[in-house]
């Protein structure tokens, strides 16, 4: 059996992955989950998975979790430190990073120090982190295999094809909740709107994103380090039914589509039984049911996010850095009923031309601008209250 880490377990993809597991009946052994504070979820995983190691970054809420489970062999650990041991000293033959937000660039780093095998899931590894990971891939033990689905899609379309025969990366987008109303009304959305997501069930922050289309942006910054290729070479396009979730067009002027249902169960699956194929939990795709399938140019004035990401990606250094921590504090803002939804995009611009930029961060750098910058979001999100 294959040994398999899952950072975020209690998460939407870290759920998903353990129905996955579960399918694939006894080819993976779960060696280590974690979790936020959910430690109700993480409980009922560690009875039913019996895994060696738990990590809650909330030491409170570790320390009753070891008391629950002190009949248990398990190993319960807290905090970030507690994430790098987990990726970083014991062994696996997949880490499947599924965490949400900057805490999940350092466990990376750990695994790929060590020579892993990473199922990624989470953004902000490599938008925030992707001048530093992509150093680490020249390792031959290393290898990223991305689970977003656009990611994931594009990851099938290039196999057994070379870099030089690419000629553009195209990321499909649904358009979000919004894509249909005027711009004009975008300043009275209520957070349950921005939730309502037409085709995907994410998580909260995710699905905001979507709305805003920064996780179309983020999804940008991240193909330039998994593809290797430059931001003008990577397209966006809005994809209202979200059933070809990415393409590539070839130098010859062929362009490759991989299409689906939205379920992430299907790329999550590609990925634990990659290179191979078997039979899956998702529904086949039923293209008579479709009918149509319909692509249009993103409104860069009305979603102002992509725009940001595209020049925070091209700029490098800090600049990324600054944009993700800017949006996460303004989406928590948001979804808490503190600001307007189009807030969420004059925050993250303000501290994107108000915050010293920086080349080439070292770790503890990243996370020093990534404090910064957010604490530089809070006091703007306080202007717009």
């Amino acid at each position: 059996m294959k040994r398999i880490i899952i950072l975020g377990s209690t998460g939407s993809i870290g759920t998903q992955t353990l129905e996955v597991i579960e399918h694939l009946s006894d080819d993976w052994n779960v060696i280590g989950l974690t979790a936020n504070t959910n430690i109700d979820l993480l409980e009922k995983q560690a009875n039913k998975y019996k895994p060696e190691f738990l990590v809650v970054m909330d030491e409170y809420h570790a320390e009753k979790l070891k008391n629950r489970l002190a009949d248990q062999a398990v190993e319960v650990l807290s905090g970030p430190a507690g994430l790098n041991y987990l990726a970083g000293q014991v062994e696996s033959d997949l880490l499947i990073n599924a965490l949400v937000g900057a805490v999940g660039l350092a466990p990376t780093v750990a695994a790929l120090e060590k020579g892993s095998r990473i199922g990624l899931a989470n953004k902000e590894t490599l938008v925030i982190g992707g001048e530093i990971i992509e150093k680490y891939l020249s390792n031959p033990l290393n290898k990223i295999l991305p689970i977003d689905s656009e990611h994931n899609a594009v990851f099938q379309l290039l196999a057994g094809h070379k870099e030089k025969e690419i000629a553009k990366i195209i990321l499909t987008a649904s358009g979000g909740p919004f894509l249909n109303l005027e711009k004009d009304r975008l300043e009275t959305v209520t957070v349950k709107e921005a939730l309502n997501h037409p085709n995907w069930d994410m998580g909260g922050k995710i699905t905001i994103d979507s709305a805003t289309m920064m996780n179309k942006g983020l999804e940008v910054i991240e193909a330039h380090y998994l593809f290797k290729q430059p931001y003008d070479k990577i397209k966006v396009v809005i994809h209202p039914e979200s059933i070809v979730h990415s393409m590539v067009e070839f130098i010859d002027s062929s362009i490759m589509a991989e299409l689906g249902v939205a379920d992430m169960r299907i790329p999550i699956q590609n990925i634990l039984t990659y290179p191979e194929r078997v039979s899956s939990l998702g529904k086949n795709l039923d293209l008579f049911t479709v009918g149509a399938l319909n692509f249009e140019e993103p409104d860069f004035e009305k979603f102002p996010a992509l725009s940001l990401a595209y020049t925070a990606g091209k700029e490098g250094g800090s600049l990324p850095v600054i944009l993700n921590a800017a949006n996460e504090v303004a989406v928590m803002g948001f979804l808490a009923n503190k600001i307007r939804f189009t807030d969420i995009t004059y925050i993250v611009e303000k501290v994107m031309d108000s915050y010293e930029r920086k080349d080439n961060p070292l770790l503890e750098e990243i996370y020093m601008i990534d404090k910064e910058a957010r604490e530089m979001a809070e006091g703007v999100m306080k202007e717009c209250y």
